[in-house]
């Protein structure tokens, strides 16, 4: 029997998804404004579809920058 390392993920389940929530968005967000891949965040894949959804929503909607240009 093989045990594998189990990640937890960094949205609770009583947490909900929002484009609108900014706070949390930002920490799958590097400083140069790229989103980070699932293996850095350790989000399942239909997390990261959503988180992945929800930062290019808020970037038109101008909530988000597209590039940070520190």
């Amino acid at each position: 029997m093989v045990l594998y390392n189990k990640k937890f993920s960094p949205i609770k389940s009583s947490e909900t998804l929002d484009y609108k929530d900014i706070d949390l968005l930002r920490k799958f967000i590097n400083d140069q404004g790229k989103i980070l891949s699932r293996r850095f965040t350790g989000l399942t894949s239909k997390q990261q579809k959503q988180v992945t959804k929800y930062i290019k929503r808020a970037r038109i909607l101008a909530l988000l920058p597209f590039l940070n240009k520190d």
